[in-house]
């Protein structure tokens, strides 16, 4: 990675982007993940589309008109000199940090506050905007103040920043969204200087708030108990391991080589809403072990090429926002593996590039598009 910090003053702007360096292979791997996420959308959806909305094709016509979107987003971010988004840093914040408190005003007939609802996009998610708020507002602060990140100020500035928006979204409900957003913050103050000793002090209180409010106030505490008894859970209450149970199920009957595409049987009405975070389940089912590991595989990928134009960006602000994009990807996918495989309680978080969901995917893509502009302006790798 870069080892001057950017300054806002002094940040050039950059030269007409020629085809010769458009990243190719960060092209191929998202491309591959977008079609492979679409053709797995549409085979785990279907049945469930056919029975609730009439219409087989419902959720994979709108995820196509999102993808579209995305990809023009994501065009457009690319060509775009990314030294620009230092100006807009904090305003992103501030309007993620806005919205996340409008939707807290949001009817919800569930308890839950996640969504404001927009035409076209339907449902849109103000955490979604959050992560790339934080990424921006991190890559700024640190790229501004790097020889000065380990100071007990920037420690207190930077965990205000970033308690606000988690406090915030852990309210909504939304413990995976908080997650997320910690990781992404911790892993760049982690690698921007932070002061590591008061950072480790900050993670042991967040995880004991958290066991706190888990084990004493009994937050979650129905998925804990599913969590940690799925099948002695399911036979006093079907209903609240069924999720859970039927996603075991369906990793459990792929195998090896899995059922073949289309031929899932947990998503006829047996998975509810296989096409969002449950997709992961259908894919081991119908494409078995050796599918599943086989888009780990493109995801691992994808997140190498993130590190590797981190490490060889222009400046620390690039650096920086190579790293948060990457982290969000990296610990998204990680949390999604590990509900769906039961290895941590249901929280509710999709699968990058494969569930269902406008507001995740456009934005996803957007980040993917700014990813692109920070390698058009890396440094050449050093043989």
């Amino acid at each position: 990675m870069a080892n001057e910090p950017s300054q806002l003053s002094h940040a050039k702007p950059s030269k007409i982007f020629y085809a010769k360096n458009f990243d190719k292979f960060l092209f191929l791997f998202v491309l591959l993940l977008l079609v492979v996420g679409l053709m797995c959308l549409f085979s785990s959806s279907h049945a469930y589309a056919n029975y609730y909305e009439n219409d087989s094709y419902f959720y994979i016509k709108k995820q196509l008109v999102f993808a579209l979107i995305g990809l023009l987003v994501m065009f457009a971010a690319s060509i775009v000199d990314y030294h620009i988004y230092h100006k807009f840093a904090a305003m992103f914040y501030g309007v993620s940090v806005f919205l996340l408190v409008l939707v807290l005003a949001m009817p919800s007939s569930t308890g839950v506050h996640r969504w404001i609802y927009l035409p076209v996009i339907n449902n849109f998610q103000p955490s979604e905007l959050a992560k790339f708020a934080i990424i921006l507002l991190f890559a700024h602060i640190i790229s501004l103040n790097y020889k000065s990140m380990g100071n007990t100020k920037m420690f207190f500035i930077t965990m205000a920043l970033l308690g606000v928006v988690c406090g915030l979204t852990i309210i909504e409900p939304h413990l995976s969204g908080t997650i997320l957003l910690a990781g992404i913050g911790i892993i760049m103050l982690f690698v921007g200087g932070i002061n590591r000793p008061l950072l480790g002090l900050c993670i042991a209180a967040g995880i004991a708030a958290v066991a706190f409010l888990v084990f004493v106030k009994g937050y979650e505490h129905d998925r804990i108990e599913v969590w940690l008894d799925p099948m002695g859970t399911f036979a006093k209450d079907r209903d609240q391991a069924w999720q859970t149970v039927q996603s075991l199920f369906a990793i459990g009957s792929g195998g090896i080589v899995g059922l073949g595409i289309g031929n899932s049987r947990q998503k006829h009405l047996f998975l509810p809403e296989p096409q969002n975070d449950f997709i992961y389940s259908v894919i081991c089912e119908e494409l078995g072990f050796v599918g599943a590991l086989i888009v780990i595989v493109l995801f691992l990928c994808l997140i190498i090429k993130g590190l590797s134009i981190a490490r060889r960006a222009n400046d620390k602000f690039g650096s920086m926002i190579a790293l948060g994009i990457t982290a969000q990807i990296f610990i998204q996918l990680l949390l999604n593996i590990a509900v769906v495989t039961n290895s941590m309680p249901n929280t509710g978080i999709g699968l990058p590039f494969f569930s269902y969901g406008g507001t995740s995917l456009i934005m996803l893509l957007g980040e993917i598009g700014v990813l692109f502009s920070v390698s058009r302006q890396a440094k050449k790798r050093v043989k």
